[in-house]
């Protein structure tokens, strides 16, 4: 690379830099967190429920904003006052509290398989980040090998209760970036525990921000490859990582500073990805009309 193609870089992750810290203080502000699943951590007090709660309101984190507000409702709901002592005493009781409960195609069986052996955790190591920091290495240069270690435990545990098998619902809620998946909703989850501001809840003090990786889903696959973040046309784990990568960048200490902030243009915006009246008002907009005039 040359020394101007050296400054031309520099100088454009600067721009890009300048428009997200518009983005996140216009953004990221705990007033504008609902529809965002995130809501529920904050419908307790205690850390024990406050972690749960956010572990089950990712879980579901697929499918129309609505409907995943509605579902993460019902679910908590269903769980009484403290669903950390729900999950903590998961027996036959419980599951049967579930009937009836469906997220599009997670049914209560798979919510029952999935604290059935979150329960397990509960009572040998007392919260989900005790056991998640037992698989975190000194030497891992980002949280993808815990999360794998962490989803391919959980799976390990169902497994050996069921002859081997692990349920295809299960494997989507437990989506282990061992198969290649970018695990946006166990990254979501993640984001919302370890990094603390206005917005995430900070309950997790010993994994570093800095190894997060960004949860990526189409929207946002969308917003970064405006920002030319990536050219993929698939979500994976490949694509969540390039992205990160190009984050750390801008922002080394907390690469997943912006995710919230971004994740506002789709659902407060209400952005599509196409140029239409009213984009000329967001930040992104000169990222966007570059990126369209290119293509034609």
């Amino acid at each position: 690379m040359s020394k101007g193609d050296g400054r031309e870089v520099i100088g454009r992750r600067a721009k890009i830099r300048e428009v997200l810290e518009r983005l996140y203080d216009k953004y990221n502000r705990r007033e504008l967190i609902r529809p965002d699943p995130l809501q529920f951590v904050y419908g307790y007090s205690e850390r024990g429920d406050m972690e749960m709660a956010g572990f089950l309101a990712a879980a579901l984190a697929y499918g129309r904003v609505e409907q995943i507000e509605k579902s993460a409702a019902d679910l908590l709901g269903r769980m009484g006052a403290s669903p950390y002592g729900f999950v903590a005493d998961f027996g036959n009781k419980e599951r049967r509290r579930l009937r009836g409960f469906k997220h599009r195609f997670t049914t209560a069986g798979d919510i029952s398989n999935l604290l059935t052996v979150i329960s397990i955790v509960l009572k040998k190591h007392g919260s989900l980040e005790c056991f998640f920091l037992e698989g975190c290495g000194p030497d891992d240069e980002n949280i993808v090998p815990a999360l794998c270690r962490f989803c391919d435990s959980l799976s390990a545990m169902h497994a050996r209760r069921h002859g081997g098998r692990v349920s295809r619902g299960l494997k989507y809620l437990l989506a282990s970036p061992s198969r290649g998946s970018a695990s946006k909703r166990l990254n979501l989850f993640l984001r919302w525990m370890v990094r603390s501001d206005d917005v995430d809840a900070g309950l997790w003090k010993s994994v570093d921000k800095a190894a997060l990786v960004v949860p990526v889903d189409v929207h946002m696959g969308r917003l970064c490859r405006i920002l030319s973040f990536h050219d993929r046309k698939v979500v994976s784990l490949a694509t969540a990582l390039e992205i990160t990568g190009s984050f750390r960048e801008i922002e080394p200490a907390d690469p997943v500073k912006y995710d919230f902030a971004l994740s506002r243009v789709g659902i407060v915006d209400n952005c599509t990805g196409r140029l239409r009246k009213g984009c000329e008002l967001c930040g992104l907009y000169a990222f966007c009309l570059k990126r369209e005039n290119r293509s034609r």
